[in-house]
């Protein structure tokens, strides 16, 4: 089953703004939030994607191509191990830790939402590239 690539590209929008605001205020607790949806993402279906199907897709003439589903669930992976080392450092008190962390989250986040470029996929791409017997 392939998906509309506009639908994680939204959810990258309220990642931005999420991470964003994690850095402006030094919240761990936005963080923790973040840190849930990239988990279900990375293993089930986002939330924001699920509300940018719900409410967004229907007001939206059909997307030009779909796209494989792993990429992007696997870049959910990459900012979930990102949040999850932001919010170790907030535990640990060691708050450059974790808004250095949420920083890197928050740049891909950006990238994908205002470019289209998912750093997480490129990185997807490449391992399976590397991998033997493997062209994609």
């Amino acid at each position: 089953m392939h998906i509309d690539p506009r639908g994680p590209r939204f959810g990258a929008a309220i990642t931005t703004l999420l991470l964003a605001a994690v850095l402006v205020t030094g919240s761990p607790w936005l963080l923790a939030v973040q840190t849930i949806v990239f988990s279900l993402g990375a293993f089930h279906s986002s939330p924001y994607v699920a509300v940018y199907r719900r409410y967004v897709r229907p007001r939206l003439g059909p997307p030009r191509e779909l796209e494989d589903p792993r990429p992007p669930r696997f870049a959910q992976g990459v900012g979930l191990v990102f949040a999850t080392v932001g919010l170790i450092g907030f535990a640990a008190g060691i708050t450059p830790l974790a808004l250095g962390a949420t920083a890197v989250a928050l740049l891909a986040a950006f990238l994908n939402a205002a470019f289209g470029f998912c750093l997480g996929c490129e990185m997807y791409l490449m391992i399976r590239r590397l991998q033997p017997g493997r062209t994609q």
